[in-house]
């Protein structure tokens, strides 16, 4: 995965009342876990751009009081009315600990469903990743070259590599091609036309 860098200070004053001011700042309050002890911290918010205005995975390289850590953004929160980034939650990605990372999904290749008039649909924009930070890659891509109208690919289909696992459902579907009006006009004029050629 791609990595963005977030350099943060130590927060030893904890509550609404703090993180208030660290918001007044324009700092965003943060949460590391995944070792003995959470590692509270703020960083500026414009060092989350990279993160949430993206469509791609990252780990986010964080250091905090001359200590740097690996680790995945796991939650966010945001004010309801400006929709400023107000908390996040970050977890330690250690290389030799698997952890669980949503991998947004690319498609490739033209379906012949869609040439026939149909609709390609991504219905599982993200996937659920379980392996080592290293290994997890920045997109799923999905080919449809063989897809025609009607049919799809599964989670159970999708070619991943070794050491990952998909924690979706294996029956989920990942994309399909949805039979239009229009594709379905063109289908039944094709067996009109079959027919009047098969009277003739």
């Amino acid at each position: 995965m791609k990595t963005v860098q977030i350099k943060g200070e130590a927060r030893e004053n904890l509550g609404k009342k703090y993180a208030s001011e660290e918001r007044a700042k324009g700092n965003v309050p943060c949460v590391l876990y995944g070792g003995e002890n959470p590692v509270h911290f703020s960083a500026p918010e414009s060092s989350f751009k990279q993160l949430l205005f993206t469509p791609y995975a990252y780990i986010s390289e964080i250091e905090v009081a001359g200590e740097k850590y690996n680790a995945v953004l796991q939650d966010t929160q945001f004010d309801p009315v400006s929709d400023a980034l107000t908390h996040a939650d970050f977890l330690l990605a250690p290389a030799d600990k698997p952890v669980t990372v949503s991998i947004p999904v690319e498609t490739e290749g033209l379906a012949p469903g869609v040439v026939a008039g149909g609709a390609l649909q991504i219905i599982l924009r993200k996937l659920k990743v379980k392996g080592a930070a290293d290994a997890i890659p920045e997109t799923i891509t999905v080919n449809v070259s063989d897809l025609e109208l009607g049919s799809s690919v599964q989670v159970k289909d999708l070619s991943i590599a070794d050491g990952l696992e998909v924690l979706n459902a294996q029956g989920a579907v990942v994309v399909r091609v949805q039979v239009t009006r229009t594709a379905r006009m063109a289908a039944n004029s094709d067996e009109e036309t079959a027919e009047v050629a098969a009277e003739a």
